[in-house]
C-alpha cells in the first residue's frame, strides 16, 4: 500500500533534459521528476510516488488530506499508549 502526502513544489528547474523540481514536505525537501506534469507551477501542490509527480491538487485539498494524516497519527499514538499486552 502506499501513501500518498502531498508536498509543494518550491523549485522547478531543467536536469539532463528532463523537467525536475524540489518538493517540500513539511521541511522534508525531496527532488522529483516533473515529466508527466508539463503545467505544474512552483508553489502548487502535488503527489510524489517513485520520484514521479503525478498530479497537482488544489491547497485546500493538500491541508485537508495533511490534516487527515495528523488525525490517523493521534489516534494511533492514542491506541499505542492504551495498548494492553
Amino acid at each position: 500500500m502506499c501513501l500518498a502526502v502531498p508536498g509543494k513544489i518550491i523549485e522547478i528547474y531543467d536536469s539532463g533534459g528532463m523537467r525536475m523540481c524540489k518538493i517540500d514536505f513539511g521541511g522534508v525537501i525531496r527532488e522529483a521528476c516533473l515529466q508527466a506534469l508539463p503545467d505544474a507551477k512552483v508553489g502548487e501542490f502535488t503527489i510524489i510516488h517513485a520520484g514521479f509527480a503525478l498530479n497537482t491538487l488544489s491547497e485546500e485539498e493538500a491541508q485537508e488530506t495533511l490534516e487527515a494524516l495528523r488525525e490517523l497519527g493521534e489516534i494511533e499514538n492514542e491506541l499505542d499508549a492504551g495498548a494492553v499486552l
